[in-house]
């Protein structure tokens, strides 16, 4: 079943590649979307795919890349638009 979710990660995720990662990590998991910096210094997150495979993308945004240090993670379910690619805004 397609699933949809907004994230938004917060913590030392900015100027630590955690973008790049996240698009690395999504196309792994078969998930579509897009990953973008905020003023405020976090990571916003449209995420869509099968659950298991967005589940699989959630629990990996909750630790991210090793450079990264997450505080915070908040996910709200969302409709799925159909995506067909993850990319960095």
């Amino acid at each position: 079943m397609k699933t949809a979710v907004i994230i938004k990660v917060s913590g030392r995720v900015q100027g630590v590649g955690f973008r790049f990662y996240t698009q690395r990590k999504a196309i792994e998991n078969n998930v579509f979307g897009f990953v973008q910096n905020k003023p405020d210094g976090s990571v916003y997150i449209e995420a869509e795919g099968e659950a298991t495979d967005v589940q699989t993308f959630v629990d990996w945004c909750r630790k991210g890349p090793q450079w990264a240090s997450v505080r915070d993670i908040q996910v709200s379910e969302t409709l799925p638009l159909n995506r067909i690619d993850f990319v960095i805004r």
